[in-house]
């Protein structure tokens, strides 16, 4: 799990689970100064009631959410995330 992965799916389905609240709040001491900006504004979300805490309902058409979750991973993410800095072969 990264911060951009928790912000794009909160801000996605409007909603952040109890799991996701309880990562970002024992990994926030390693989050570099872009992502602890993130999480501070995903609070403010939260502050503001625009993201609930709750649960997702798995969404009917399963193939079609894992196809944009795939690509948000691969174009959104993870230049910004995990694979930063890594040279590609």
């Amino acid at each position: 799990m990264t911060v951009g992965e928790v912000v794009l799916e909160s801000l996605t389905t409007g909603v952040i689970t109890e799991a996701e609240v309880g990562w970002l709040a024992s990994h926030q001491e390693s989050f570099s100064r872009a992502e602890e900006a993130a999480a501070i504004r995903l609070g403010r979300l939260m502050d503001d009631g625009e993201v609930n805490l709750g649960c997702r309902i798995a969404n009917s058409d399963t193939a079609r959410a894992q196809s944009h979750h795939q690509h948000v991973l691969i174009d959104w993410i993870e230049p910004l995330g995990r694979n930063r800095g890594a040279v590609a072969a």
